[in-house]
């Protein structure tokens, strides 16, 4: 029963973080918005619709929007929230999560290229890069919560509330706000990248996608609210361990920590350009290190 719950309430956050993200920039805005579940109907809408490809892609671009989405869906299965048992555990299931989002990045930078466009191939070599960036952010961050907890298992590391403890709620308020700053880089937000532009030249997700349609589009969409939600959990957790540690606390967190985050840089920020994301994930490793570091020195509990 547990697990069934975990999975529903991990699909809830991914169909409500967006739909935080468009009220909260509306609201910042002035203006009334689209209706809170509209990416939900447009989704709905694309699902009915059939698939149009280009003659000179292969099958790779057909396959790519499932893979993408079946390892976003897997991915999703390894996230507990908070007193709640995922359905897939296992030790070193951290590293599994890692590179199972790995492969959804591949399979999409892979279609892109498959499709032989100029402008999705510029798309991919950002993705790929960015990906590789954020890559050491991502490991480092799972380092630190494994350092503290002492396991390498998201079920485990997030099975009970911890006892209150200074040095420990620090690296985790810390290590949550590294995961916000992550799911930032792996949702394509401002101000790495801005999901509305329609210019190729600055795009990165968005224009790989551009030969898609239909149903393909609709699965690579939901795939992306999916990886959205498991970076959100995951900062929810880690905040929940030391404040309070139930399900009810954790999921409605999660909601508000990435989507009230999104919603303001993106009502307050303008994206990147593009020379300055490399510095701005660089810069995310950095702090990711800082926090390991940091994390580190207090767990010595050095008496001077």
């Amino acid at each position: 029963m547990g697990t069934a719950l975990n999975t529903i309430l991990m699909i809830t956050v991914a169909l409500l973080t967006t739909g935080v993200i468009n009220r909260t920039r509306a609201i910042l805005a002035g203006r009334k918005g689209v209706r809170f579940f509209n990416h939900v109907n447009g989704v709905a809408l694309l699902l009915r619709k059939g698939s149009v490809y280009s003659t000179t892609t292969t099958s790779l671009f057909r396959i790519a929007p499932a893979v993408y989405l079946g390892a976003a869906v897997t991915a999703m299965l390894f996230i507990p929230v908070a007193d709640l048992d995922p359905l897939i555990s296992f030790e070193g299931d951290m590293i599994c999560f890692a590179y199972t989002l790995a492969l959804a990045r591949a399979a999409i930078i892979l279609a892109a290229m498959d499709t032989g466009s100029s402008f999705e191939g510029m798309g991919a070599s950002r993705e790929a890069l960015y990906g590789a960036l954020v890559e050491p952010a991502l490991m480092i961050g799972f380092a630190t919560l494994a350092m503290f907890c002492g396991y390498t298992s998201f079920a485990d590391i997030f099975a009970r509330e911890q006892s209150f403890d200074l040095h420990l709620t620090i690296v985790m308020l810390l290590t949550a706000y590294l995961f916000v700053k992550i799911a930032f880089v792996e949702s394509g937000r401002v101000p790495v990248d801005d999901p509305r532009t329609h210019l190729e030249l600055t795009m990165i997700h968005e224009v790989m996608c551009l030969d898609y349609s239909g149903i393909d589009l609709g699965l690579i969409h939901i795939a992306g609210w999916l990886k959205t939600a498991c970076f959100s959990m995951i900062a929810a957790d880690a905040v929940a361990a030391v404040c309070c540690f139930r399900w009810w606390f954790a999921a409605p967190l999660a909601v508000a920590l990435t989507g009230l985050a999104v919603g303001i840089v993106e009502s307050t920020q303008a994206r990147n350009k593009l020379a300055r994301n490399t510095t701005f994930i660089v810069t995310v490793t950095a702090l990711a290190a800082l926090i390991f570091f940091i994390g580190y020195l207090l767990q010595l509990d050095i008496n001077i």
